[in-house]
């Protein structure tokens, strides 16, 4: 069964947490935060707690709440969850004087999220939309990935079984992200890492969106040579148990 908790986690710092990549990617997006400063905290009873840093057209993510200009709490997982779907509007509990950059700049941000994230067939058809829409839910996967592990029971018994090391997670030869193990908590590499435990490749961008979406076996992809992997086995045999649960979060 999906936990709202773990969801939260990972609506905080795998959806909103992908904000920085979108920036990267698409310049409409990077145009709607130029010239701001400022930042938005969330904190979630019993949940996730963590800030969006803008600052002239870039972003980072970070924990905890310190020092944000804007400060939405909600009272449960479930109403921040909520908010996420589009069924609840969040109110400020401090920075009212920045609710205009919260109802204008930010949900125009989220809107142009979602426009990559769920995607209608018709906008996966232009082939620069496509590829960044890829890149993006990489991105998520990945962040997904160390939220499950790390907060998730049955994630956690996975990551409890991998041992210290980097593992890369990448599309090609070009694009790639690493997911870090240290004493069984998982945490997000924004670049490839320089030395590797393991890789797991997807041959091309139009593979890894066919696995994204469930539309191939991802075992069947590897004995077809759609998906590399190699170096240390058990780390990646415990990755894909806790990408299997990723689908029940961000379905």
């Amino acid at each position: 069964m999906r936990d709202e908790r773990v969801l939260a986690y990972c609506n905080l710092f795998a959806v909103l947490g992908s904000i920085p990549k979108l920036l990267e990617l698409d310049e409409n997006a990077r145009k709607l935060v130029q010239n701001k400063k400022l930042s938005i905290g969330f904190s979630v009873k019993d949940g996730p707690c963590g800030t969006l840093a803008f600052d002239d057209g870039r972003v980072e993510m970070r924990e905890g709440t310190k020092g944000c200009s804007i400060k939405l709490y909600f009272s449960s997982c479930t109403k921040f969850n909520g908010m996420i779907d589009g069924t609840a509007t969040p109110m400020p509990v401090s920075g009212f004087h920045h609710l205009g950059f919260l109802l204008g700049a930010f949900t125009k941000l989220t809107d142009i999220l979602s426009s990559y994230l769920r995607p209608t067939p018709e906008k996966l058809e232009d082939k620069d939309f496509f590829e960044k829409s890829t890149v993006l839910m990489l991105n998520v996967i990945g962040n997904a990935v160390v939220q499950i592990g790390n907060n998730d029971k049955v994630g956690m018994f996975s990551a409890s079984n991998i041992v210290d090391g980097d593992i890369l997670f990448g599309i090609g030869d070009d694009i790639a992200i690493g997911i870090r193990a240290k004493d069984h908590v998982l945490s997000i590499m924004k670049e490839a890492p320089e030395v590797s435990f393991s890789e797991m490749r997807f041959a091309s961008l139009t593979v890894a969106r066919d696995l994204f979406d469930g539309k191939i076996n991802a075992v069947a992809a590897v004995g077809e040579g759609k998906v590399r992997i190699c170096g240390m086995i058990s780390q990646i045999d415990n990755i894909n148990r806790i990408l299997d649960r990723v689908s029940l979060y961000l379905a």
